[in-house]
């Protein structure tokens, strides 16, 4: 499975992924995820905001026990961050049978459309619009660079974009969702564990800082009579780097458009786009405040105008706490009882953790050694990857036999 889907979407230049939603790429991991459910006999349907499922058991009996995760990229991303939970799902399923094991519950493996936001800047569209955590009207606003709406691009992949919005038949056929994950970051490498288990996701948002100055010749104009906005926006990137290391925290300024854009011109318009990250909401409310406010006394200063808006923002999410323990419980089993299996809270947004306000959720990481993620050189080794799979299996085992 992984030496098929590997090809797809991958730019022969960068080495990376760009699997951006509703393109080419797109429809050929689509194809691959359809072809992996009839191959296997399952059930293989498309929701109405784009979803895909593959079904063992009957969809409309209720208690659904769901496993997968996604397989679109962010710009020359990694091959692991969501595809490794497809696979590894396709795989449990291969293995479960393999055991003989006798459902109980319906068994569903799902591909969430446009986790990453690449395209339409805004992450987990597909579960999002599944949990009414975003309206039909708002994703008929979405548009890429170019200007294309997600309406037009999902019509033009032949999907009706009439039909998006709230799913609560579905999500009340499933009693739990568990997505594997590799892990973006190197607790797990520096415990030394194959395999963990997720606490909670920090919480996390957007917000876009439009820097309004005045545009002039860079080579005419005085230093003293520039109102430069890069100057502001520049300044205000080193603001969040001394912010976040206060808190603990973490803040990235890394998205940039520039207005003219010339190599000879001082800009009138630099807009800059902060992603910050924290293990509580009062520690990122003083990450973004303090970012904010440096921002605007350095505008104040260059003569420069400021508009900050929070583009998207998601709370910190708790996964199920029984659920949760009950993945530990099956990992630890073959353990000493002396040893614990990792808890991890992680910094990084999941289609997971957009549906735990709906249904119960819990999450698996597979050891990462760099931590490297969204960059060609994320990976995972093929013994970890393997040791992923034995414990989705006996995970999914334990709940689909109740």
């Amino acid at each position: 499975m992984w030496r098929e889907l590997a090809p797809i979407g991958r730019h022969p230049g960068s080495g990376g992924y760009r699997r951006f939603a509703w393109t080419g790429a797109d429809a050929e991991c689509r194809a691959w995820f359809e072809e992996q459910a009839r191959a296997r006999g399952l059930v293989h349907e498309v929701d109405r905001n784009g979803n895909q499922w593959a079904w063992a058991g009957d969809p409309a009996a209720g208690d659904a026990v769901v496993t997968g995760s996604h397989l679109d990229s962010v710009p020359d991303g990694g091959a692991f961050d969501g595809p490794l939970g497809v696979v590894s799902s396709f795989a449990a399923l291969d293995e479960l049978r393999a055991r003989g094991t006798e459902f109980r519950r319906p068994l569903a493996i799902v591909n969430f459309g446009d986790e990453e936001g690449a395209r339409f800047g805004l992450a987990c569209v597909g579960s999002r619009l599944t949990a009414g955590q975003l309206t039909a009207e708002q994703a008929h606003r979405l548009t890429d660079g170019d200007g294309v709406t997600l309406p037009q691009a999902m019509a033009a992949a032949g999907y009706d974009p009439e039909a998006i919005g709230p799913d609560p038949e579905r999500l009340g056929r499933i009693g739990a969702f568990v997505e594997l994950h590799v892990e973006q970051g190197r607790a797990l490498d520096l415990s030394g564990d194959p395999v963990g288990v997720a606490s909670a996701i920090w919480p996390h948002g957007r917000w876009r800082f439009d820097f309004r100055g005045e545009a002039n010749h860079a080579g005419t104009t005085r230093l003293a009579d520039r109102r430069d906005p890069m100057l502001t926006y520049a300044e205000t990137v080193l603001a969040a780097r001394r912010e976040a290391e206060l808190a603990g925290a973490v803040a990235t300024f890394g998205k940039i458009a520039v207005e003219p854009n010339g190599v000879n011109a001082i800009p009138s318009l630099v807009r800059g786009w902060l992603d910050s990250r924290a293990a509580g909401q009062e520690r990122l409310d003083t990450v973004v405040d303090g970012i904010r406010g440096a921002a605007r006394e350095y505008a104040d200063a260059h003569g420069i105008e400021l508009d900050v808006v929070r583009e998207s923002f998601t709370p910190v999410v708790e996964f199920d706490h029984a659920l949760r323990d009950e993945l530990a419980r099956v990992l630890g089993m073959d353990r000493d009882p002396a040893l614990t299996v990792p808890v991890l809270g992680t910094g990084a947004g999941h289609d997971a953790g957009i549906l735990s306000g709906s249904i119960p959720t819990a999450m698996l990481f597979v050891r990462n050694p760099t931590g490297v993620s969204h960059s060609p050189a994320e990976h995972a080794a093929e013994d970890d990857c393997l040791a992923g799979v034995t414990a989705l299996a006996d995970v999914l085992e334990g709940l689909v036999c109740r």
